[in-house]
């Protein structure tokens, strides 16, 4: 069995995916021609362009535009459908997708009609493409007290019966100025039995790290690369073994790092840290989760074992209940001993 082969195989969970950001071009050409005037472009080859990102701001007013594609219930059904269709070909089985309610809100879209959209196309996503799907709510950190206030409300009032988690993602900058509003929010939210999983030490170094983890009781973390500045924190994810979302091909498309050769996650491995490996927003960065494991294999030196481990990762660090995660592995393992 070829590499690739063994990669396409390879039964997987998407640990770190957002709902806008898994729509295909395909997906979103079709919204774009549904709600012309949007300022996407509705031209393939015009929209792979627009996909062209040269930093983390300009790839956030370029999400920011798709989101503002998603106008009606029927338009949130597509999308997760087009991932779990997506996920399916890659030998993907679950999903943890973000979702972000405040962008919905803004729109007009009420929460009923939200929330029966998600669990609409959870039920189908099982159904017509054996993946199962499952939600987390998140705040886009640059929108204050008002995002914090929205996203937990839908959560708590109108939750998709599959919402597993509660999280918060955008411009890491911007948190310190909503700090207290954030932590309560969060407090809130694992007090109503959600599992905290905000990103961070993306676009910032440790101290943004610290903060999820002591103030947001993070059980784990997007992104959270940058923890390698910090050795007394690089110890700490150690000991706890609080699961890292990494996504190698995101970090590079929005400037995170200069090269794909210079991304750390060989390093964070070393260092005996919990890793797990995603797509974040795929086809946006032009990249799926099976070719983030071809990354790790071609240009980091993985072999089989390696990207085996992980794979049972995700499943570890997942959601999913017990019964189901043993099954994936036990999938995993017959694999690996036979390729």
């Amino acid at each position: 069995m070829t590499i690739d082969a063994f990669i396409d195989a390879l039964p997987k969970v998407e640990l770190h995916v957002h709902l806008i950001g898994s729509a295909s071009v395909p997906t979103v050409l079709e919204l774009a021609r549904r709600h012309p005037g949007s300022g996407v472009p509705t031209d393939e080859e015009e929209l792979r362009r627009f996909y062209t990102f040269t930093d983390f701001p300009h790839f956030a007013r370029v999400y920011g535009a798709v989101n503002a594609l998603v106008r009606e219930p029927e338009d949130i059904a597509t999308l997760v459908l087009g991932l779990a269709r997506d996920l399916a070909s890659q030998g993907g089985r679950y999903a943890e997708l973000q979702v972000t309610p405040y962008a919905h809100r803004v729109v007009g879209l009420p929460m009923r009609a939200v929330t029966e959209a998600l669990d609409l196309a959870a039920r189908r996503s099982l159904t017509e493409h054996g993946v199962e799907m499952a939600y987390i709510f998140d705040i886009p950190g640059e929108y204050g007290e008002e995002a914090a206030k929205v996203t937990l409300e839908h959560a708590l009032q109108e939750p998709p019966a599959a919402l597993v988690g509660f999280g918060i993602g955008g411009i890491e900058q911007e948190r310190p100025k909503y700090r207290d509003a954030y932590r309560a929010a969060f407090t809130a939210a694992r007090a109503a039995g959600l599992h905290s999983v905000p990103h961070g030490g993306e676009m910032s170094g440790p101290e943004t790290i610290w903060e999820v983890v002591e103030h947001y009781g993070a059980e784990r973390i997007g992104h959270g690369i940058n923890c390698l500045d910090d050795p007394r924190l690089v110890a700490h994810l150690r000991e706890t073994g609080i699961p890292l979302d990494v996504c190698p091909t995101s970090n590079l498309c929005t400037g995170q790092i200069g090269r794909i050769e210079d991304h750390p996650l060989p390093r964070l491995l070393a260092e005996g840290l919990f890793v797990t490996l995603n797509s974040d927003d795929p086809p946006m960065f032009a990249t799926t989760l099976a070719d983030e494991y071809r990354v790790a294999a071609r240009v980091f030196g993985l072999g089989r074992q390696d990207l085996a481990e992980l794979a049972r990762n995700g499943v570890r660090a997942s959601y999913l209940a017990e019964e189901r995660k043993q099954a994936l592995l036990a999938e995993i393992d017959a694999l690996t001993a036979t390729a």
